[in-house]
């Protein structure tokens, strides 16, 4: 059997999941102990009080019978009556037949049947004329006798308050794990804040706490997010300095072809001089933007705004944005190369670029967009690598 349609409606944190595996457990022990109680114990009661109450009544039956008239048979059998806390009248005729109850009355029918094995058959057994008083008829040699008495003498009194107290303590209980659960859960959700913040660039502060495996999961991401801002780190400066030392033998190399004689070999030189200044910028913007560009609050709007206006676009660039200025935390010197470089990508590949700015609640979408050929489906994943140059002939 596949239970794969219970993931539908199962919770997906581990919060909610957690809180499952420890609510139904005691559910499931509440329904069947009150299960238990109903069956067993408060039928057990019901046998053994009605069964006394059945010896009572047989001696009164007795007295009914062996009378030698209605008179002296009321009168005899009022004078058991009395002391046993019944109501007797004789004759009466018949209202009611059967077993009337009300549906959660469980009791009742069990007390039916002992009063008709230990009776004989039972005309009527009312426990819906009054909330406190049964009402039982027998037939007698003269006529149905009618007995009034209490519903306690048949069945225990006030049998839910032990379901009541169940559910009370279990509710209590319940509701000191879940603040114990929602405890324990707390420092799982920094862990996941924390290493959700530095997949995008954030450094929150976290200090592992909890239980001893969720502060080992936490020291573990520490050193794992200080071995990585290490390796960063040495990877920013190995591409300055690179960067650095090859910006004198290429402007040596721009000296030297100053003074060539042939011109037209010294243009060409010059320009693939010129394409490898541009690509170490490049190494020098991105290790720029690594090193110096902390995340901030900045409007987004104004920001696309300021970024296009410093690019010579022409004109040739129309800007979508959202009538009230949005905020988001950022990375500037980060986002606005970017916006740099598709934006002059899509001038010099097309004739017209358009900038739009989306935003939710949930994520923020800078969407530049231009009329030029575009990119192969093909070559759309490698496009995203840094430092990938499209164009064949390079």
């Amino acid at each position: 059997m596949s239970f794969k349609w219970l993931k539908r409606y199962s919770p997906r944190g581990i919060y909610g999941r957690a809180a499952l595996i420890l609510i139904v457990p005691v559910v499931s022990i509440l329904i069947i102990g009150s299960i238990i109680f109903v069956q067993r114990h408060y039928e057990d009661v019901t046998l053994q009080m009605t069964g006394s109450l059945s010896l009572d009544l047989a001696l009164i039956i007795d007295r009914i019978d062996s009378a030698s008239g209605v008179e002296a048979a009321r009168t005899s059998a009022r004078e058991l009556s009395v002391p046993l806390a019944l109501d007797l009248r004789l004759p009466v005729d018949p209202d009611v037949q059967g077993l009337q109850r009300k549906w959660y009355d469980f009791a009742a029918p069990t007390a039916f049947e002992v009063f008709s094995a230990a009776l004989g058959p039972v005309t009527a057994l009312d426990l819906q004329q009054s909330p406190t008083l049964a009402v039982l008829q027998l037939p007698t040699r003269f006529g149905i006798a009618e007995f009034t008495f209490s519903q306690t003498r048949i069945a225990a009194s006030n049998p839910h308050q032990f379901l009541v107290l169940m559910v009370v303590v279990a509710g209590v209980m319940v509701l000191i794990s879940i603040i114990f659960l929602r405890n324990q859960m707390r420092p799982i959700r920094r862990l996941a804040r924390a290493s959700e913040a530095f997949g995008k660039g954030q450094v929150l502060p976290f200090r592992p706490s909890g239980a001893a495996e969720v502060r080992s999961a936490g020291h573990a991401f520490l050193e794992m997010r200080a071995r990585l801002e290490r390796q960063m780190e040495q990877r920013t400066l190995m591409l300055s300095g690179v960067s650095h030392d090859l910006r004198t033998p290429l402007t040596r190399m721009k000296l030297e072809l100053s003074l060539l004689d042939d011109q037209k070999a010294a243009d060409a030189l010059l320009n693939d001089v010129n394409d490898m200044e541009r690509l170490l910028d490049s190494f020098l913007d991105f290790a720029r933007a690594d090193s110096l560009d902390d995340p901030a609050l900045t409007n987004i709007s104004e920001f696309v705004s300021q970024s296009v206006a410093k690019l010579d676009t022409d004109k040739r660039v129309r800007l979508v944005l959202p009538k009230e200025g949005v905020d988001a935390v950022v990375r500037p010197l980060a986002l606005e190369r970017a916006l740099s470089n598709l934006v002059s990508n899509a001038l010099r590949y097309g004739n017209r670029a358009q900038v739009t700015v989306q935003t939710n609640l949930r994520f923020l979408r800078i969407i530049i967009d231009d009329d030029g050929p575009g990119i192969h489906e093909d070559d759309r994943e490698k496009a995203l690598q840094p430092f990938v140059r499209l164009d064949q002939s390079r």
